[in-house]
């Protein structure tokens, strides 16, 4: 009888451990704008994948590969951070094109639980995003959709790395692209 309630003991209590620790989970963040302009208008300003100057963040783009599945981009920051992208799938005919983030440079190292921590520029891990441009009429529809984690990956987070910290970061650069975008496109 002790055997069996040593053993339930022992089940529970891992159970109860694996319920309560928590890594990050995935999130995503979508943002979409109407602007009123032909969709082949908006496409042309956003379609080349080495050129985000229509981006306001965005001080300076490098790129190699033109719109090839595996193209690299630079994106330097205004803050003088920076970003590499690499081209997953691009298709003109959908207007549309994702990437994902392959390295950044670190904001600040913080010391966090006693141990140096380096703090990127984008908040974030493992962040994939795709952009595209529907036609509505005279009017285009664009969406900007990133699924990522949070950057520090262990439990309990610093705050500047925690899922708060990157929904804001990524919510306000989509958010910016996405106004300015239609600026730029409603000329």
């Amino acid at each position: 009888m002790k055997k069996v309630s040593l053993i339930t003991t022992v089940l529970l209590s891992f159970f109860t451990a694996i319920a309560s620790a928590h890594g990050p989970v995935r999130q995503k963040a979508e943002e979409q704008i109407t602007i009123n302009a032909p969709a082949e208008k908006v496409w042309s300003i956003i379609k080349n994948y080495g050129d985000m100057s229509w981006h306001p963040d965005i001080f300076n783009t490098t790129a190699e590969g033109d719109n090839k599945k595996g193209a690299i981009r630079v994106l330097t920051l205004k803050d003088g951070g920076t970003i590499k992208e690499e081209l997953k799938k691009y298709d003109e005919a959908k207007m549309s094109y994702s990437y994902k983030i392959v390295g950044m440079s670190t904001a600040k190292t913080i010391t966090h639980a006693g141990v140096e921590e380096k703090v990127p520029v984008l908040p974030v891990d493992n962040y994939s995003a795709t952009i595209e441009v529907e036609p509505k009429g005279d009017t285009s529809v664009v969406s900007w959709t990133a699924g990522y984690y949070r950057a520090y990956t262990n439990n309990n987070p610093p705050a500047e790395m925690n899922e708060e910290t990157a929904n804001a970061a990524v919510g306000a650069i989509l958010k910016r692209g996405l106004i300015n975008l239609k600026t730029l496109a409603e000329k």
